[in-house]
């Protein structure tokens, strides 16, 4: 049974879409009657990020949002982290604070797990009909290549590793020893799940809003390479 959700939202720098990912988690239903436990971890914002989301809790007072400062800027896994160890409900979901990723998809998520097939569910950019902007050819090569390789080192057949949607059972992620700061928390999670005992891992399609260098992305080709280090490392 499901009666609370955790959405671990780790922030940095991203006073200009946080009150718009925020408005999309607040207006999204959660079938069932799910409530929502919202965990926002800044991790060490120089910009407005503290400000944006201070000022949309005293408007939005109700969402009991529960806003978690890093003591500086240690990354985005570590900000992951955080939000694991907080998370309150029985399954946790992560939600970057861009606008890349639909809170409308969570009940598609939370279907397998709600029929009680599933205890990990993953969100895959690659499949399915939901609507995906075109966007950095080479980006998805890499993307592709890295879920091959966690797969074969895993003994998977995920086709989106590195997705940010990934769902979770809140006390199967709270049990894993997690060591990856930045974005080498995809594949050391994806590679820590698969040696959790009778696991059960699904895979659904969602869409995706993908974002340019301009409009703040910030992955770059030496996460790339550290990604490929972690699978390695994690898998053996």
């Amino acid at each position: 049974m499901v009666s609370k959700l955790s959405i671990v939202i780790p922030a940095y720098n991203e006073e200009r879409t946080i009150h718009l990912i925020l408005d999309k988690v607040r207006d999204v239903v959660l079938v069932g009657g799910i409530t929502k436990d919202i965990v926002i971890v800044n991790d060490g914002s120089t910009d407005g990020t503290v400000a944006a989301v201070e000022s949309y809790m005293a408007a939005n007072p109700d969402m009991g949002i529960r806003f978690i400062q890093q003591p500086h800027n240690m990354g985005k896994g570590a900000a992951i982290h955080r939000g694991i160890q907080e998370a309150l409900g029985e399954y946790l979901i992560i939600q970057d604070a861009d606008l890349e990723y639909d809170p409308r998809e969570y009940n598609d998520l939370l279907r397998p797990v709600l029929e009680g097939f599933a205890d990990v569910v993953y969100g895959s950019r690659f499949i399915g009909n939901h609507p995906h902007r075109i966007l950095f050819f080479w980006h998805s090569i890499g993307n592709k290549m890295l879920t091959t390789m966690s797969n074969a080192f895993n003994n998977l057949n995920l086709t989106d590793m590195e997705t940010c949607y990934k769902l979770m059972r809140s006390d199967i992620a709270k049990g894993l020893v997690l060591k990856e700061k930045r974005f080498g928390f995809e594949p050391e999670v994806t590679a820590k799940l698969a040696r959790v005992r009778d696991v059960r891992i699904y895979e659904v399609g969602i869409s995706y809003y993908g974002r340019t260098y301009a409009e703040g992305k910030k992955i770059g080709w030496k996460d790339g390479f550290r990604a490929i280090w972690c699978i390695v490392k994690y898998g053996i």
